[in-house]
């Protein structure tokens, strides 16, 4: 499987979170991840940082934040420009994701976790 360097964002080192399973099995699997969210710590050895600094070589993007907290974060997002988004389940966004297909970027709405556990990630 090629390495597809994914952007968690929503990353949370609080083990009980999708986000923080997400990251570990991504690294399990030989990703590399980029973690992004508000609470400070690491998760599977890579440390969370604020949504600030734009990466450009970002293949997927995993999203584990709420509908209703993503506009704000909506540049941000869309500058990554990711080649795909995977609208995790609670994060689906038509808005968003006309905004992302617009600008050529795929939009899957999915679970990383079952998508990575069928190998179809």
């Amino acid at each position: 499987m090629a390495n597809k360097k994914t952007l968690v964002l929503g990353a949370s080192p609080d083990a009980s979170r999708y986000a923080y399973l997400a990251a570990n099995r991504l690294v399990k699997n030989g990703h590399d991840i980029i973690n992004v969210g508000i609470k400070k710590g690491a998760v599977a050895g890579v440390e969370i940082e604020r949504p600030e600094v734009l990466h450009h070589d970002v293949d997927t993007l995993t999203l584990y934040i709420g509908t209703r907290n993503q506009p704000p974060l909506y540049n941000y997002i869309l500058g990554t420009n990711p080649k795909r988004i995977i609208f995790n389940p609670g994060t689906e966004n038509p808005e968003l994701e006309k905004m992302a297909e617009e600008k050529g970027i795929e939009t899957i709405e999915a679970c990383t976790l079952v998508l990575l556990s069928t190998g179809q990630y």
